[in-house]
């Protein structure tokens, strides 16, 4: 029997998950929550198997109490269940230690499948969150990848970003045009581009050039 907890402000809400799940044969809704404060208290209470958490309620929110519940419940899993996919909210709940995260636009069977899925130690990943998260991990990795120019080449690099030339690039650094395609080539393996336009736009996109 999979042991349920559910934290949420809205109270119709609650009533809704709890009608649902408790018709499940192997759950069992063992207590609600209607704020993050309620809910740590409720997780020490019961100690659930899952948590059904909400993310904006009053008092302490999601990410707070995912954190607090984490840290002394590690085996409790977590499961998100909000209306948010914005930054400032599914990063933060997710190094705080939640398990899975799910929009609450997903019907009844599918939170039950995430539910048990997370009995079973698999996550569940809203599909707009997991695309955010990999376009953030793509992002943190482009900003690192300059960080392994020298100092020379992250010059040709600014001014490429300017717009300049080969032939203004060398005279800008005295540099002869066959030092600067020598730079240029460097430029496009370490930062894993194509051609100088790619060059220019990964400037400007991490602000290097003006």
């Amino acid at each position: 029997m999979i042991r349920v907890l559910l934290v949420d402000d809205h109270e119709m809400v609650r009533m809704g998950l709890s009608a649902f799940l408790s018709t499940q044969e192997d759950m069992e809704i063992v207590g609600e929550a209607k704020n993050g404060e309620e809910g740590v208290a409720r997780a020490i209470e019961f100690k659930p198997d899952v948590i059904l958490m909400d993310l904006v309620m009053d008092k302490m929110d999601g990410i707070e109490a995912t954190a607090a519940i984490t840290k002394q419940l590690p085996e409790t899993k977590i499961i998100v269940l909000t209306s948010f996919i914005d930054d400032e909210k599914v990063y933060p709940v997710i190094e705080a230690g939640a398990f899975s995260y799910l929009l609450k636009t997903s019907s009844a069977p599918e939170i039950a499948t995430a539910i048990r899925a997370a009995a079973n130690g698999e996550a569940i990943v809203e599909a707009k969150v997991t695309n955010k998260m990999m376009q953030r991990m793509r992002g943190a990795k482009e900003e690192k990848l300059h960080e392994q120019l020298t100092p020379r080449e992250l010059e040709v690099l600014l001014l490429i970003g300017d717009g300049k030339s080969n032939q203004e690039i060398g005279e800008a650094l005295f540099i002869g045009i066959k030092t600067v395609k020598t730079h240029v080539s460097h430029i496009l393996d370490k930062l894993q581009l194509d051609d100088r336009t790619q060059i220019a736009i990964y400037a400007h996109r991490q602000g290097l050039a003006k």
